[in-house]
């Protein structure tokens, strides 16, 4: 089980834990700042999901950016966890992930 902290403009603002069953967010336990998508509001129940998440698909790298990251990181094309990771600190906006050690 691999997981990393979901930071919003630096605060940790929770957890995204990749599981047997699929994926979970977990907002940090008293974290009252900005939820870090509109359709992810901040609330105490996790969030889960059977898929990697949309919101954070939709921050992973395409085409040929992609193709030198899967090269460069020697991941795995479907790997979305592990792309998510690798490039966590250069996303666009103020979200940023970095990853835990289990």
């Amino acid at each position: 089980m691999r997981q990393c902290n979901i930071m919003m403009h630096g605060q940790i603002a929770g957890i995204l834990l990749e599981t047997e069953k699929g994926f979970s967010l977990h907002y940090k336990e008293g974290y009252t700042g900005q939820a870090i998508s509109l359709t992810l509001p901040v609330r105490t129940e996790a969030y889960t999901f059977t898929f990697f998440p949309p919101f954070f698909d939709g921050l992973l790298p395409e085409g040929v950016q992609l193709e030198a990251l899967l090269r460069l990181r020697k991941l795995d094309r479907y790997d979305f966890f592990g792309q998510l990771i690798a490039v966590g600190s250069d996303l666009v906006g103020a979200v940023t992930v970095e990853a835990l050690s289990v």
